[in-house]
C-alpha cells in the first residue's frame, strides 16, 4: 500500500488519480500509524515551500515522515514535496525543511520567465530507476519558481537556463522537479517504476543532446463552456455546439495537447458559480495539466474548483474588480495556480493608442490599459497571462502579435496568447514575432480544421520547438 501524505497539496487528487488508473493500491492520509504501516510514500506538492512545512507542522506529520524515511522503505517527493526533503527553500528563509538530505532550495535568476512553466526535456547524468525505460532525454511538465541545484543526487538534470535537479535519487529516497501525475504517457511510466521498485533496471547513462534552455512552446485547446456544452463563436457571441467537454478532453489528452483551458463564458455574465460537475467529469479525462476559468469570485470558488480536479484557476472579472484577490489566490495556491485572463480589445484612433481590458466575457470595459493590467497582475503574483484579443477571437485569421508582444516584453512571466489562430503559419508567428510562451485555440480543433499533432508536426518542421 502506499501512503499518499495528505495536508491539503493541490495536486493530491491527481496523483491518487493516477495512481488508481495504473492499479495501485494506495490511500490519502495524515494518520501516523498508517504511514508507518505503509509499503511506500509519496509525498506531493505545488505551491509555497513554507506553507508546505507549516502544514505538516500543525498535522503533526514531520515525525512520522522522517521515520519512515529511516525505515529504507522507498519514499517518493513529488514538486515541493522534493524541495521538502532539504534543509530550507530561499522562498521561506526561515523555515526548516525534512533535512534529510543537504542543502538549500533556490529561485530562478532574475532575466528568465518565473515561474518556469511547460515542457522541458530532461537530460541523464546517472543511472535512475525511476526514468528507466524512457531513455536519456525525455519530457515532463514542470511549473515552479524554486529549484535544487544540481548535486550528488541528480540522476537527471533539466536547464532554464543553468542546469537544475530535475530527478534525484539516493538508496531509497526518489524526488521528481516535474509533475509525472500531469505528463502523460512518460509521467504515468514514471510512476510505475516507483510502484514497482526495487524491480527494474537502471537506465544507462548517455551523453546528454545539446540542452534546451527554455519549456517547449505549448498548444493548449480551449473548451468554452455555456451550460455544460462547448461552444464557440466569434468575439463571445453567435454561439455554435462543439461538442460534450469530457469527450473532448479526453480526445485532446490523448492527441498529445500540452494543457487544457475550460472557460465557463457566461458565468460571470450570469453572475453564478462555475458548473463544478462539468469540471470533474473533464478532469477525470486529463493526465496533462488543467486550468479552469468563469465565475470565479473568492478564495472559496478557487477551493472548489482544485478539489473538482483542476490544477489551475483563471480569473478575469472578480480580478480587474478586485486586484487584490490575485494575490490571496497566489499566497493559497502558488503563483503557478494562478492564471490572470486579460480579455483585450484595441482601442480606436480616436482614444490612444493601445489595447484595453474587458471584463464580464468582453461585454464590459473596465476602463484599465490591457498591458498595464497584465503588469499589476504579475507583480501581485499571478504566475500566467492568458492573453485573448476579442478582435480576432473565433476568426481565425491570425493572433494579435502587437498585442502579444506589448505583453510579453512588459511581463516577467509566461504569456498565453488566445484569439485568431487559424493554421500553423499563425501560431509560428505568434511564437516568434508575438514572443508567446504558449498558443490557444479552439475552432481549428474542435470543428476538423487540423489536430493538435498535425499542428505540432508542422511548427516543428518550421523550426519551433514543440514537444510531440
Amino acid at each position: 500500500m502506499i501512503a499518499l501524505i495528505d495536508y491539503g497539496a493541490g495536486n493530491a487528487a491527481s496523483v491518487g488519480k493516477a495512481l488508481a488508473r495504473l492499479g495501485a493500491a494506495h490511500a490519502l492520509t495524515a494518520d501516523a500509524a498508517r504511514i508507518a504501516a505503509a509499503d511506500k510514500v509519496i509525498l506531493p506538492g505545488v505551491g509555497h515551500f513554507g506553507a508546505l512545512m507549516d502544514e505538516l507542522d500543525r498535522r503533526g506529520l514531520r515525525q512520522p515522515l522522517l521515520d519512515f524515511l529511516a525505515t529504507g522503505r522507498p519514499f517518493l517527493g513529488i514538486c515541493i514535496g522534493l524541495q521538502a526533503l532539504y534543509e530550507g527553500s530561499e522562498e521561506a528563509p526561515e523555515v526548516r525543511g525534512l533535512g534529510w538530505w543537504q542543502g538549500r532550495v533556490r529561485r530562478f535568476p532574475p532575466g528568465q520567465k518565473v515561474p518556469h512553466v511547460g515542457w522541458s526535456q530532461v537530460y541523464c547524468r546517472r543511472p535512475s530507476r525511476l526514468l528507466a525505460g524512457l531513455g536519456p532525454a525525455p519530457s515532463f511538465y514542470f511549473t515552479h519558481s524554486y529549484y535544487v541545484p544540481e548535486n550528488e543526487a541528480a540522476t537527471y538534470a533539466a536547464y532554464y537556463p543553468e542546469p537544475f535537479t530535475a530527478v534525484a535519487e539516493r538508496d531509497h529516497v526518489l524526488g521528481t522537479q516535474f509533475h509525472p501525475e500531469k505528463s502523460g504517457e512518460a509521467g504515468l511510466a514514471a510512476l510505475v517504476n516507483f510502484i514497482t521498485l526495487p524491480r527494474g533496471a537502471p537506465v544507462s547513462v548517455r551523453p546528454p543532446s545539446p540542452p534546451a534552455a527554455a519549456p517547449a512552446r505549448r498548444i493548449i485547446p480551449c473548451l468554452d463552456v455555456h451550460r455544460g456544452r462547448v461552444v464557440k463563436g466569434v468575439r463571445f457571441l453567435q454561439l455554435r455546439d462543439s461538442g460534450d467537454p469530457a469527450e473532448l478532453a479526453a480526445a485532446y489528452n490523448r492527441a498529445g495537447a500540452d494543457e487544457l483551458v475550460l472557460l465557463d463564458i457566461t458565468a460571470s455574465h450570469e453572475a453564478r458559480p462555475i458548473l463544478l460537475e462539468t469540471v470533474r467529469q473533464v478532469a477525470r479525462e486529463l493526465f496533462i495539466p488543467f486550468a479552469v476559468g468563469g465565475g470565479v469570485r473568492r478564495r472559496a470558488d478557487a477551493d472548489e474548483i482544485l478539489a473538482a480536479g483542476a490544477d489551475k484557476i483563471s480569473v478575469n472579472t472578480a480580478a480587474l474588480e478586485t486586484p487584490a484577490l490575485i494575490t490571496e489566490l497566489a499566497a493559497a495556491f502558488g503563483s503557478q495556480a494562478v492564471l490572470a485572463a486579460i480579455d483585450a480589445r484595441r482601442l480606436p484612433e480616436t482614444a490612444g493608442s493601445g489595447w484595453e481590458a474587458l471584463s464580464h466575457g468582453g461585454r464590459r470595459s473596465s476602463g484599465r490599459d490591457a498591458v498595464a493590467w497584465a503588469r499589476e497582475a504579475a507583480e501581485r503574483g499571478a504566475g500566467e497571462i492568458l492573453l485573448t484579443s476579442l478582435d480576432r477571437d473565433g476568426t481565425r485569421g491570425g493572433f494579435d502579435c502587437a498585442l502579444t508582444r506589448a505583453v510579453s516584453e512588459a511581463v516577467p512571466i509566461p504569456v498565453i496568447a488566445s484569439g485568431g489562430g487559424g493554421s500553423a503559419a499563425d501560431f509560428a508567428e505568434v511564437f516568434r514575432a508575438g514572443k508567446a510562451d504558449a498558443a490557444l485555440a479552439a475552432s481549428i480543433f474542435h470543428f476538423g480544421d487540423t489536430s493538435v499533432a498535425d499542428l505540432k508536426r508542422q511548427l516543428r518542421q518550421a523550426g519551433i520547438d514543440v514537444r510531440l
